[in-house]
């Protein structure tokens, strides 16, 4: 993935930059020793990494709004950090740039369970949103796997997804306000705890902008009340193919469940041997999952048990109880890190029309012979969001490389079919080359237009999102 260069101007004034940062903030609050500086140099897309020239911890949006005003005066690029559990490169640095991470931002501001909203710093992880209302019998709906670490600013910045988000929406539909600092250090309060906010729908361009407009300090997030019960099932099936027809007929029969999850056998296994689930070993497997009284579970199983019945599953297990529950989700929860301990691997991020799964699967398996590199698939089926795990060598000269175009023609394979690049990951380097696959040049004219508003000098987040030869001529400017 090319980066542009650094700029020599900013690289020697970094040892003014950091005595003007240290006039600004705590001295532990910025990071500038090169030693210290390797926790920042790449995200969860670890094949590519630069350490940045500074990092900075701030603790609230006035100090945020102050390094912002600082970097701009300074010409200095800005990279936004929340977890820095990004898999497509989203807070890569570069070397001249200055990290700003939000994690030591993690506090609860005001909860407000009549109006059914709480209000926090965006550097809270996702998981600790529920934590903070659960006892009052409230949750936060979108539940990416990485939800134990990832922050509020990344889930908004990515427009982040997870298991759940069948029924409830992504972050864009729990999303209600954000607090924004532009590049320049002006503050901006978008939105707020209502259903919807009056004039330009400002909200759902900052959403998914992935750091490129502004840095989220403060979200207002809606929170729902605890459903009255919820069952997860589990379904096993011959063929990746009957399984994704499965799910589309579960679909086209009217059904939501909460959540349907798929699994194929490459990660099955692994997540057998790892988590020890209790998984039946098949090609293919569906979690699904569907809550409210115990009536409308049991009609709703009924029906999606109908439904899997005439693509004659190996097995169709109900949970029981609260731990049969937990370990039907055991090994979907641990499927990234189970993958993690046999191979390297790339985890892509791609949307399809859910009609489209059987002959999706089907090419990808077609593909990954003719690449030599095998595939996991494991996604949120409900949705259509796929996400293959192509399997590599890290340490084998030239099989990166091969990782990274088999990826591309799958996400090209998502666009052809009426789908989309990505899903709940965000552009980030990752696909940024793969715009245009999905963009006409007007298109992206356009999203280069808002950016341009946001951030006329392009100082914030460079070389993501857009392609860096259709950026050239404004980062020039």
């Amino acid at each position: 993935m090319d980066m542009p260069q650094a700029n020599p101007a900013v690289l020697s004034r970094k040892a003014e930059l950091v005595a003007a940062l240290h006039g600004l903030l705590p001295g532990d609050a910025v990071i500038w020793q090169e030693e210290a500086l390797r926790a920042y140099e790449c995200d969860a897309l670890t094949a590519y990494r630069c350490p940045p020239l500074v990092a900075v911890l701030p603790r609230s949006t006035e100090e945020v709004a102050a390094v912002l005003r600082l970097c701009h005066s300074m010409g200095v690029p800005v990279v936004p950090r929340g977890s820095g559990t990004s898999l497509a490169g989203g807070a890569l640095p570069t070397a001249d740039c200055v990290i700003l991470g939000v994690a030591r931002m993690n506090g609860v501001l005001e909860t407000d369970y009549d109006n059914r909203f709480i209000r926090v710093q965006s550097g809270r992880t996702n998981l600790s949103v529920t934590g903070a209302v659960e006892a009052d019998g409230f949750f936060y709906a979108p539940d990416p796997s990485s939800q134990l670490a990832c922050a509020i600013a990344g889930n908004i910045a990515m427009n982040s997804g997870g298991a759940h988000c069948l029924k409830y929406g992504v972050t864009t539909n729990n999303l209600l306000g954000v607090t924004m600092v532009t590049m320049a250090g002006e503050v901006l309060e978008i939105g707020g705890p209502w259903l919807d906010a009056g004039g330009l729908d400002l909200l759902g361009v900052i959403c998914g902008s992935e750091g490129q407009l502004g840095v989220v300090t403060e979200a207002t997030l809606r929170i729902l009340p605890k459903p009255e019960g919820a069952l997860p099932v589990l379904m096993g099936f011959d063929a990746n193919e009957v399984a994704g027809e499965c799910v589309s007929d579960i679909i086209k029969a009217g059904l939501l469940p909460v959540a349907i999850e798929f699994m194929d056998r490459p990660c099955i296994e692994a997540t057998e041997a790892f988590a020890k689930a209790g998984y039946p070993m098949c090609e293919a497997l569906l979690i699904v999952e569907v809550e409210g009284s115990r009536a409308e579970i049991d009609e709703q199983i009924a029906r999606i048990r109908e439904i899997a019945m005439r693509h004659n599953p190996v097995e169709f297990r109900e949970a029981a109880d609260e731990d049969q529950a937990r370990r039907i989700w055991l090994g979907r929860k641990s499927a990234f890190g189970a993958m993690g301990q046999i191979n390297d691997y790339m985890c892509l991020d791609g949307t399809i029309p859910v009609s489209s799964l059987p002959h999706v699967l089907r090419r990808i398996g077609e593909m990954s012979a003719e690449f030599g590199l095998d595939v996991a698939n494991v996604f949120h089926a409900g949705d259509g969001n796929m996400h293959p795990l192509i399997l590599f060598d890290a340490n084998k000269p030239g099989d990166l490389e091969r990782c990274e175009a088999f990826g591309a023609e799958i996400l090209k394979l998502c666009v052809e079919v009426g789908g989309c690049l990505t899903g709940e990951h965000g552009v980030g380097i990752e696909k940024r080359d793969l715009m245009t696959a999905q963009y006409a040049p007007d298109d992206l004219e356009a999203q280069l237009r808002i950016k341009d508003v946001f951030d006329p000098e392009w100082l914030l987040n460079p070389a993501k999102v857009f392609p860096l030869h259709v950026t050239a001529s404004r980062r020039a400017a």
